[in-house]
């Protein structure tokens, strides 16, 4: 990877990790402290830990429309500013209603598929798989650690303290903004003359980014009830204080993490994505069978939860890099905020689903959830392999007038796409090698000043 590359990883990376951690510290202890509310009862608190989704849910695609046709870097602005709002809110609340309104104010920044697309824009085909894969990582990470440090600083900071926490973590993540190269996109076929109808439906359309929403939809349903339903469980089967619960957490994320980055490499490297894909849904779904039938004792809930684990991370850092590669050029802002609506609202559900499943049997309500797994499974698996792209990276001329000299490199034939990161003095091609001639090679390599090896 080129030096902007990796300040755009660290930068985006970054803030990913700050909102998640954020967001998600709160889902694996409010079924237990947001008894201390007002007003609680065991469905608006599971709505509490879901509402966030909602708002992500809603706000979306909106936002990805736009930052497909306005620059990204102000829409992430405004979302962490709403986070840092709602995180406010939610901390000087003294009712569970507050809560939830504080939450899905937070919930209303929704930025994590601008903050994907931003990142595809500055990295090259070839280097994005593996900054997708990168982030995959960073959010799957975060979110497993968040699952492990609620526990433990809530008992210190309380519930309040928490949200404070999530509210600073926005601060810093506006200034790790400053970090990510700040790109020029320009398209072969601009967006302009698209009305947001015909450019939602032509990311529709397209069957298989559909069933990677659905993925992400059952993964965030289930991984979110299971953080519902697990803090009274492990208190009532291993008699552990919520603290002591995030101790439980911690070793089994690095286990399942350890385990799940082979798998990614083959993932990427072979070309098994596919493969990989499919046998991480599969054993997400034997996971929570084996909690349906052991949750009452403690070797069934720690096995069963380091297998969900495992699949958890394979399928956190796939779904952004395919994403990527199959989103079509000019709406990858938008491919991307279906997929993250898909998440939240499955994070939504499952909230809401963890409140009812609370008071069931726990045959029972593992069992939902295994078949929602189990459906997902049997719905995605017809799912094609990803397509694999190629792209080059110039340095632009020094002394040109820019405009005028990306309006050249997008007339040539088999340029699809270009970036142009002026401060860096550096331009990214997004190239169609099927429509590109011996004449275009060298007007690429006339425009470029130097040959082009393409």
């Amino acid at each position: 990877m080129n030096s902007v590359e990796k300040r755009a990883i660290l930068g985006v990376g970054g803030i990913f990790a700050l909102r998640m951690i954020g967001l998600f510290m709160i889902v694996p202890v409010f079924s237990v402290y947001g008894d201390n509310y007002a007003h609680a009862t065991p469905f608006l608190i599971g709505l509490a830990v879901g509402v966030y989704g909602l708002g992500q849910a809603i706000f979306q695609i909106p936002m990805s429309l736009a930052a497909d046709k306005f620059p990204r870097k102000p829409i992430i602005f405004l979302g962490l500013i709403l986070f840092a709002l709602g995180g406010m809110i939610a901390a000087n609340a003294t009712d569970i209603y507050e809560v939830i309104i504080g939450r899905a104010l937070a919930g209303s920044g929704a930025v994590s598929a601008v903050l994907m697309a931003l990142l595809a824009d500055v990295t090259r085909e070839e280097m994005r798989t593996k900054a997708m894969a990168t982030m995959g990582l960073t959010i799957a990470t975060s979110i497993m650690l968040a699952f492990a440090f609620g526990p433990l600083l809530v008992g210190s900071l309380g519930m309040s303290g928490l949200f404070w926490l999530t509210s600073g973590f926005a601060v810093l993540a506006m200034m790790l903004l400053f970090v990510v190269p700040t790109p020029l996109r320009m398209l072969k076929h601009n967006l302009d003359n698209k009305s947001i109808g015909q450019q939602l439906a032509s990311v529709l359309k397209i069957g298989d980014l559909n069933r990677l929403h659905f993925g992400i939809f059952a993964l965030h349903l289930t991984m979110t009830a299971i953080f519902v339903l697990l803090p009274h469980q492990l208190s009532e089967v291993l008699g552990l204080s919520v603290r002591q619960q995030g101790l439980v957490y911690l070793p089994l994320l690095f286990i399942g993490f350890a385990v799940a980055i082979p798998f990614i490499i083959v993932a990427e490297k072979k070309r098994k994505m596919r493969q990989v894909f499919l046998g991480a849904i599969g054993l997400m779904t034997a996971a929570l069978a084996l909690l349906a039938l052991g949750s009452h004792v403690g070797v069934g809930i720690v096995l069963g939860l380091l297998l969900y684990f495992m699949g958890f991370n394979l399928l956190e850092a796939t779904i952004p890099s395919w994403i990527s590669k199959r989103a079509p050029v000019a709406n990858k802002a938008t491919a991307m905020g279906l997929n993250s609506s898909s998440q939240f609202f499955g994070a939504f559900v499952g909230g809401a689903l963890g409140g009812i499943l609370l008071t069931q049997p726990n045959l029972l309500a593992w069992g939902v959830l295994a078949l929602i797994m189990g459906a997902a499974l049997l719905l995605i698996f017809p799912i094609a392999q990803p397509p694999y792209l190629s792209s080059t990276t110039i340095t632009i001329p020094k002394n040109i007038n820019i405009q005028d000299w990306s309006r050249q490199m997008l007339a040539v034939d088999g340029v699809d796409e270009l970036v142009v990161m002026a401060k860096e003095q550096v331009a990214y091609l997004k190239l169609d090698k099927t429509q590109l001639t011996d004449d275009s090679r060298q007007a690429l390599s006339h425009l470029a000043q130097s040959p082009l090896d393409i």
